[in-house]
């Protein structure tokens, strides 16, 4: 019995290993996180209705027919019962019919390229490229840029432009959703809006090498004056991103890099390296 005991507290210690004092997931801080969140919740429901009769089931039949019990009534010849068989095809029919509508509608509602629309404000535009092993932020709104840190403001629908200028990566901040892939030569839009003022964490999901680890950066949503004084700050640094050859040092293979700020950007950057033109020709 302490054995059991052992490899169960075992089991947890590892499945909890590394994680957070609560599931990222499970505490959304934007729209398209909280869609999510309720989808997820709503087929682990599904599933449970399966999954917790065949684990009672199963513990039943463990106890009753086990090898001690000579009251058990044994019947060899028993092989079917249609009842059994119509509630062990049916229920798991209508779950995965309940679950295909759920996925059919869900895609279409939280799909990454769909605008996110606001009466109030108007979206902040985020040009992203990945890199080996760091992540730039272009606003070419702003012509500014920055290296592993965004700044965003509440409740303003952020339009992401994502690329790659390495290998397959995937661009990720878990609170607000919608993990997606930045590829080479491509440009994947993302749509998303926070709802709550806070520090988030960006990631990348996709293993990229040996530097894939540091590939982090913090995501600051705050509020209108704040993100303007953020803008103010980044336009005060002397670094500047105003040429390819400028950008070419910058995406030198490194890993770990600090946050850096470039206060003037030359917005053609990140369409040369969609199309891999030289800005110098």
């Amino acid at each position: 019995m302490n054995i059991i005991k052992k490899f169960f507290l075992f089991s947890i210690i590892i499945t909890l290993f590394g994680c957070d004092n609560k599931l990222v997931i499970f505490n959304p801080a934007g729209q398209i996180g909280i869609e999510e969140k309720l989808i997820i919740i709503t087929a682990i429901k599904l599933m449970l209705v399966i999954v917790i009769p065949v684990i009672i089931m199963t513990l039943f039949f463990v106890i009753k027919y086990r090898s001690s019990n000579t009251t058990a009534l044994y019947t060899p010849e028993w092989c079917k019962s249609k009842i059994i068989e119509l509630f062990v095809w049916i229920v798991p029919f209508i779950i995965v019919l309940v679950l295909s509508n759920i996925t059919i509608n869900s895609v279409e509602k939280l799909d990454p390229s769909k605008p996110i629309t606001t009466s109030n404000h108007h979206p902040v535009k985020i040009n992203v490229i990945s890199l080996n092993w760091k992540w730039l932020f272009i606003y070419p709104d702003f012509k500014i840029a920055s290296i592993n840190e965004m700044c965003i403001p509440v409740n303003v629908p952020i339009i992401f432009n994502i690329t790659s200028d390495s290998v397959m990566n995937s661009f990720f901040i878990p609170q607000l959703g919608s993990q997606i892939y930045a590829m080479n030569n491509m440009c994947s839009k993302l749509n998303l809006i926070a709802n709550k003022i806070g520090i988030y964490k960006g990631i990348s999901s996709n293993f990229s090498g040996s530097g894939f680890s540091g590939m982090k950066f913090n995501v600051f949503v705050v509020d209108n004056n704040k993100f303007n004084l953020w803008i103010s700050k980044i336009k005060s640094y002397k670094s500047k991103l105003i040429s390819f050859s400028d950008y070419k040092k910058l995406s030198l293979p490194s890993k770990f890099d600090s946050v850096k700020y470039y206060s003037r950007v030359d917005n053609k950057i990140f369409y040369c390296i969609i199309n891999k033109n030289n800005l110098d020709k």
